[in-house]
């Protein structure tokens, strides 16, 4: 029976999500559907799983993976605080900027968080309903970083103010709540030793990040499909804080979610982190969602008039408990959508899960009330990504176009400022040659300028951009003017560079300060080699219909996801992806990233709209 059981487990975690695909169910995470088969399969309904020992490993083991995972997808550079130094331009956008940071909002917004969960946990206490205040207040303040991060990758916001302020207030709703079990699972455990002991698990994770920190610096050396020594030592990790927690009297959770969070911090490749999914993701996990469902008995539930009571309580005290996020939200927001924000914040699973587990284990609460408080989560997973997706709209300062200014006008640089004006880019071109101004002042925007100066350039906001470009054929002027660019803190910085002295080191100083350089020669003489050795792909890259692109990829939608499920791949030809130095030849199984400079072919017309979609920042 254990057999069939875990038979059926696999083959229902199987069909779910081509189940979900064939039906285009993209409302519900996969994990709550899986919650709710597995309430259909246990007891509940049909009744063909059944617990047993080691379903009971695997789901424990379930548990410990996911919150490894959950560790991993913290990103600490949220809570980093920006540099005291600020460049001139940065000086300068400061006026600009909305008078509440993101950290500030998030801050403010977790702080009610927490308090409203104590007060909601304290009513609760009073009505009788539920008496453990802190167990119930650490439920209320959790939050799912998981689902938050789909919703949000949905909408492309990861990398947008809204989107950051979102998540980093989903990472302290995972990160809180578990500090919070740690203490009170030591303090209920009937094994528990000395609270101080806990800082064992730290002590623990510190020196496993020192000891291997230097190890992902070469590791790629000698890591092979055979070894997967990156793969080994998240194990070791794991196994590894799992046992001082234990050790210590402290929940085993406690140091999975320490050891995501080692590994995070060690920045292992991305497809380190896509194998370790694959493990959870692929088997371990699925198993933990659909057991804990299964193990449910909705029967029971029903049958009990004060779990029937409960269970709309508990689902408006979730809801309660982020309500005051609004009003943080707006501080920097729109309406609707700080709306928006606070309905997915309301969004809880995974860590309530762990909680529950914990508290059943240490007894300090009943099966219908582990229930209620499990139901009510996955209520809030089916309502608060729906109201999300219905509610928000893009903010103003998502909708802001790229800044780029050209310094030099002539028939390089006019041509260029003319096609990207077409595109999502506000282009200006300066020029202190009247005769220049003259001749191409009616085919572009086009300031005129005294003289280019580094102070008249700055008092005229030549350097106000994303991006300064500078088409003089003068490089020596155009080698001060970089350097000053730079510092004055624009952030992209292209230079034309003709001088071809290889004992001047002026291109290696510019290349060292991050300016990108370019020059005719080498692009004529690239052109007149492709010419003779592939006439063929030349044409194509003067083609009428068709021609060559290059994209970096910045849309987060699209990484770790295969060539062939691209949703245009039928529009373009992907020939060559330049990733970390190399260039990689793709197939249909080849896995895009992150920052890779994405190469391909289409026409004229569809071009424009791929390089907007993968290129855009999100």
């Amino acid at each position: 029976m254990n057999q069939i059981s875990l038979l059926i487990i696999l083959l229902v975690a199987l069909v779910i999500p081509l189940a979900m695909a064939r039906f285009k169910i993209t409302f519900l995470p996969t994990a709550v559907v899986e919650i709710i088969v597995g309430i259909l399969l246990g007891p509940s309904l049909f009744n063909w799983i059944t617990n047993s020992e080691t379903l009971e490993i695997l789901q424990n083991v379930g548990v410990i993976f996911l919150l490894f995972l959950s560790g991993m997808e913290i990103d600490f550079s949220l809570f980093k605080k920006k540099p005291t130094t600020l460049s001139p331009l940065e000086k300068k956008s400061q006026h600009d900027q909305p008078k509440h940071s993101v950290l500030q909002v998030a801050t403010i917004a977790y702080a009610s968080i927490v308090g409203m969960s104590f007060v909601i946990a304290y009513l609760l206490q009073i009505s009788g309903l539920f008496t453990d205040i802190w167990l119930a207040a650490i439920l209320f303040m959790t939050i799912s970083l998981g689902i938050v991060i789909a919703g949000l990758k949905e909408k492309e916001l990861l990398s947008k103010p809204f989107g950051q302020a979102i998540l980093l207030i989903a990472a302290l709703g995972e990160v809180v709540p578990m500090v919070g079990l740690t203490f009170y699972a030591s303090a209920y455990s009937p094994h528990s030793k000395s609270l101080w002991l806990i800082l064992l698990i730290l002590v623990a994770a510190a020196l496993l990040f020192w000891r291997f920190k230097a190890f992902f610096r070469f590791f790629d050396r000698i890591n092979k499909s055979t070894t997967q020594l990156d793969i080994r030592l998240s194990f070791f990790i794991i196994v590894a804080l799992v046992t001082v927690a234990e050790s210590v009297g402290a929940e085993g959770i406690l140091g999975a979610f320490l050891a995501g969070i080692v590994i995070k911090l060690l920045e292992p490749h991305e497809e380190t982190k896509v194998r370790l999914d694959s493990i959870g993701y692929g088997f371990f996990i699925p198993i933990f969602f659909i057991m804990s469902g299964g193990n449910l008995n909705l029967k029971e539930l029903i049958t009990n008039p004060q779990t029937l009571v409960l269970i709309p309580v508990i689902f408006v005290g979730y809801v309660l408990a982020k309500s005051l996020v609004f009003s943080a939200l707006k501080l920097r927001f729109k309406n609707l959508n700080a709306v928006a924000g606070t309905a997915m914040t309301a969004t809880t699973i995974t860590v309530v899960l762990a909680v529950l587990q914990v508290a059943s284990h240490l007894h300090r609460i009943t099966s219908q009330q582990s229930g209620a408080f499990l139901l009510s989560a996955v209520i809030t997973c089916v309502f608060g990504p729906l109201i999300f997706n219905k509610l928000y709209s893009s903010e103003a300062e998502d909708l802001k176009k790229t800044t780029v200014h050209f310094i030099g006008t002539n028939l390089t640089t006019v041509p260029v400022a003319q096609q990207l004006a077409k595109g999502w880019y506000d282009v200006t071109m300066y020029t202190n040659n009247q005769h220049n101004y003259r001749a191409f002042n009616s085919e572009t925007t086009i300031h005129l300028l005294d003289s280019l100066e580094p102070k008249v350039m700055i008092k005229n906001g030549v350097f106000d951009a994303d991006v300064v470009v500078f088409g003089q054929i003068n490089s020596e002027k155009n080698y001060e003017l970089a350097k000053i660019a730079k510092q004055y803190g624009v952030r992209r910085v292209i230079v034309r560079f003709e001088d071809r002295n290889i004992l001047d080191d002026r291109r290696d100083e510019l290349d060292r300060l991050g300016v990108e350089l370019y020059n005719t020669p080498d692009v004529n003489i690239s052109m007149l080699r492709a010419l003779i050795e592939a006439p063929s792909t030349m044409r194509l890259m003067t083609s009428t219909d068709s021609s060559v692109y290059e994209v970096a990829l910045r849309n987060r939608l699209y990484a770790d996801i295969q060539v062939r499920n691209i949703p245009f791949i039928d529009k373009v030809t992907i020939t060559q992806i330049y990733r970390d130095k190399p260039f990689i030849r793709p197939t249909g199984g080849t896995s895009l990233k992150l920052n890779d400079r994405i190469i391909f072919t289409s026409s004229k017309a569809e071009a424009p709209e791929v390089r907007r979609e993968l290129g855009k920042l999100n």
